[in-house]
């Protein structure tokens, strides 16, 4: 048996590899003083303004901060409660509407008309003025056993994220090529089947980034529920304006929501950069 000797890089592998990271330091060191440059000209062009010192006591006082954060905490929660539930139901009624949708067979057509009339419809309509229809118009009805504004409220971001995410589930589902689909049949799998094991699980892979960007939509329009009544982040800082006539909770109530959505974005950049190298490390080969 042959012995085996280690590898030894020769010096130009290794100057190329010196010179690749004083590039990158370089790199980080223009990066790091340029963003210091923009950030200092910016602070001194906003607080260099003539009417600083008033936006300062109307905005961003730390004493009406410190007065507002717990009760804009409490109704954070109640975002967050709503955000979970919402995501949920949307994605699972975008699924079965783009499910819906891809259907074939002309005996399905009433389902895809309906199903392509709601996608439509809720696309195209604001959703303020869907929460207002839900949580307004509905309880004028008068029916037994209506639910409350802040359930009508969540059934109003629900239908419409689920259109939005109907038509990312749709574009993935089509996405699959047809011979996958072809030779899953060919080996004896029925339609559910076929779209359980191959096709949704292509899809979904593909379809990841533009998902999460919806679900971050969510995240910020969940605060609209607030326009129903319901006392959530939004209300919690609108009624703390009202007693103590300085807008800072609202800046409070923006704050938590960025540092809500941060982990969610740092996700969706993370699945798109890796979908990313994925389909490059594909066409590589």
């Amino acid at each position: 048996m042959p012995a085996s000797f280690p590898f030894e890089r020769s010096a130009v592998a290794l100057g190329r590899e010196a010179y690749r990271r004083r590039q990158t330091v370089l790199s980080v060191a223009v990066a790091a003083v340029s963003t210091a440059v923009v950030g200092v000209l910016l602070v001194v062009a906003v607080t260099g303004a003539p009417g600083w010192p008033r936006v300062r006591d109307s905005f961003f006082d730390p004493h009406t901060a410190r007065a507002a954060l717990p009760a804009v905490l409490r109704g954070l929660w109640l975002n967050v409660e709503l955000l979970l539930f919402c995501a949920a139901g949307a994605v699972l009624l975008g699924l079965g509407i783009a499910t819906l949708r891809t259907l074939r067979r002309p005996v399905f057509f009433p389902l895809r008309a309906i199903a392509t009339g709601y996608t439509y419809s809720f696309r195209g309509l604001p959703l303020i003025i869907t929460i207002y229809l839900f949580a307004f118009g509905v309880p004028g009805l008068r029916l037994g056993g209506t639910p409350g504004v802040l359930v009508l409220g969540g059934a109003a971001l629900v239908l419409t994220y689920g259109a939005y995410i109907a038509e990312v589930f749709r574009a993935g589902i089509e996405s699959v090529h047809p011979s996958q689909r072809a030779a899953a049949r060919s080996l004896g799998l029925t339609y559910r089947q076929t779209m359980r094991h191959v096709v949704l699980p292509q899809a979904l892979r593909r379809i990841a980034p533009p998902l999460l960007n919806d679900l971050v939509a969510m995240q910020k329009d969940v605060g609209l529920i607030s326009l129903a009544g319901p006392i959530d982040a939004i209300r919690a800082a609108q009624i703390e304006t009202s007693v103590s006539y300085n807008y800072t909770p609202y800046v409070v109530a923006g704050v938590l929501f960025v540092l809500l959505a941060i982990p969610l974005v740092a996700v969706t950049d993370w699945v798109t950069l890796r979908a990313a190298r994925r389909q490059s490390g594909d066409q590589g080969l």
